[in-house]
């Protein structure tokens, strides 16, 4: 174990490692609201994220982005950018709700029907990505759409139009505007989206649903609009870490939201899948945890470190840190 490499890098390890765990955090959210309403872990989620890259990726392209334009330009072009993922996103994660949950939910299926559904969806978003240049071509707008898709199934990189400049230092380690950027955007976008659960009349109907969905019925709410908000709301979490993925990677693929995806849900799981606030803190530890494991182990044990965190959570509080399911929150 090289413990001098860790205790060298330690100020970097632990700020890069926060916002890798922020953007965990962001898509975590979706999974622990989905779970907090319908007890169903939604394995497609991880496509929800994955379009929101391409979205980002496009929208930036479409605008003319480049590493040469101003910065008044290119930070217009990231707001649209942003705006374009989250919409996307939203809009995959409604789609999902209405083909693959809402018919079997009517059908009172069984939980695992609609687990395996999910898997489904997602298999199919993914390679509806991966063969996006056909699906061009049989439309005969391959050439004109060439920028968009081609090279399917490789990995496309972002134009960089935010200089990484330097804010401040961290104990030598110099914390650049992207790192302020990513970290400070998930936390107050969970307090938003924790706020809007707790006090909106919306959002008491979410945790009604996810508390007793036949008694919340039988006092009026609407469990189909409040599974379709549950959806809608995950889906915009997801799209803005897909932004914030993009400025801080830059580079996306059609499986790009495989292993991400996996890695939110370990961080929903470790804070506590159906708390809010759990998947946050849940993204921000096993960030850092994964850094600082690979700083121990050598880089190539990184995601045999985020399993291996899930397991030992599992087995010892299998509940996760905060535990406290979305019905249950308190007001």
């Amino acid at each position: 174990m090289n413990f001098e490499f860790l205790f060298n890098n330690f100020p970097e390890l632990t700020i890069t490692g926060l916002a890798f765990g922020a953007i965990y955090a962001l898509i975590a959210l979706g999974y622990t609201m989905v779970y907090g309403v319908l007890q169903l872990i939604n394995f497609a989620h991880s496509e929800v994220f994955a379009y929101g890259t391409f979205a980002a990726l496009w929208t930036v392209l479409a605008l003319g982005g480049d590493a040469g334009v101003s910065s008044g330009r290119g930070i217009a072009i990231l707001v649209a950018a942003l705006v374009a993922a989250m919409l996307v996103s939203a809009a995959i994660a409604l789609l999902l709700e209405r083909v693959a949950y809402r018919p079997l939910l009517k059908r009172n299926a069984p939980r695992l029907i609609a687990l395996i559904s999910a898997i489904g969806a997602s298999f199919v978003l993914a390679e509806l990505l991966g063969l996006r240049d056909r699906v061009a071509g049989w439309f005969g707008l391959e050439e004109s759409l060439s920028e968009y898709v081609s090279g399917a199934r490789i990995n496309r990189s972002m134009p960089t139009l935010l200089e990484r400049k330097k804010l401040f230092s961290f104990f030598g380690y110099d914390v650049t505007v992207i790192d302020v950027i990513v970290i400070v955007a998930a936390i107050v976008m969970m307090f938003a989206l924790d706020q809007f659960v707790r006090r909106s009349r919306l959002g008491r109907g979410i945790r009604a649903t996810a508390q007793d969905a036949e008694t919340a019925a039988l006092m009026g709410v609407n469990s189909t609009r409040a599974v379709q908000v549950t959806f809608l709301l995950g889906g915009l979490m997801a799209g803005a870490a897909a932004f914030l993925y993009m400025l801080k990677i830059e580079t996306t693929r059609f499986d790009v939201g495989f292993l991400l995806g996996v890695k939110a849900f370990t961080a929903a799981v470790l804070g506590g899948i159906g708390n809010l606030r759990g998947a946050l803190l849940g993204g921000l530890v096993l960030g850092v945890a994964e850094n600082w494991g690979s700083a121990l182990l050598g880089s190539e044990w990184r995601d045999v470190v985020a399993f291996v965190l899930l397991v030992v959570i599992l087995l010892f509080r299998p509940t996760g840190i905060l535990g406290e399911s979305l019905g249950k929150a308190r007001t």
